[in-house]
Order: C-alpha cells, then structure tokens, then sequence
C-alpha cells in the first residue's frame, strides 16, 4: 500500500510539472485534489491496461528495439485524459508521446530519490531465512 502511495504521489508531481513544461497538457486546476486523482487513474491504467498492451504488441516492441514502449507511454496518457476528461485533457497523440517521455524521465528521477521498497526486500524483512538471488 505504501508503494501504491508513493506512485500515485510521484505520478501527481510528474503530471504537474509535465502540463506546466508541455502547453499541449492541460490540468483542469492545478489544487493537489485534481492531481492526486490523475496519478490514481493513471496507476491504475498502468497497472492494468498496460502490461496487456505491452503483451500484445511484443514483435512492435521488439523490432523498434523498445522505443515501441513510448507510443504505448503516450496511448495510457490518451486513456487516462479520456477517463477523466473534466480533470485532463491532452490535445493530441504527439503531445501525448512527448508528455509520456517527459513523465518517464521524472519518474525515474523521482523513484531514484523517494525509492519505493521492492518486494523481495520485503520477504526479507519478514523472514531473513529466505535467500534471494539478485540478478545484477
């Protein structure tokens, strides 16, 4: 749950600053309510739509060597300015993609400084007799 959180609260910032650096980006008004509710729709459409997205246009991603995946970026912000039209509005699928990049720079930005825990190191905390491998 706390993950979740920090998620939606990193998705909230990143919408922020994304409409405020991108004119093609729209927040109906920029109070954290309005925010908050954008990062929880937009979690949710990427915990869900997305991996089924990803899955289904594999050979894309792997003949585009990946950059696929920011088309795919820009289709979950679309959906999410759909879901919630009165709270985001996206002027068209070009700024979508340029938002999806910019959104995924500072997510990274932001996750590298907050550091959400994943789950294995959780399994650990609970049971230290369990022995991972990490795949580095």
């Amino acid at each position: 749950m706390r993950n979740f959180a920090i998620r939606v609260i990193i998705n909230a910032v990143a919408i922020a600053i994304t409409a405020s650096l991108l004119n093609g980006v729209h927040v109906a008004n920029n109070d954290i309510g309005t925010l908050l509710i954008i990062g929880v729709v937009f979690g949710v459409v990427n915990a869900i739509i997305r991996p089924i997205l990803i899955f289904l246009t594999c050979p894309a991603v792997i003949v585009s060597l990946g950059l696929f995946l920011l088309v795919i970026n820009g289709l979950m912000l679309m959906l999410t300015a759909s879901l919630i039209p009165a709270r985001l509005q996206i002027d068209g699928f070009g700024w979508a993609v340029l938002a999806g990049i910019v959104m995924g720079i500072l997510g990274m930005i932001m996750e590298s400084i907050l550091k959400p825990e994943d789950k294995d190191k959780d399994k650990r905390k609970r049971n230290p007799n369990v022995i991972t491998i990490d795949r580095h």
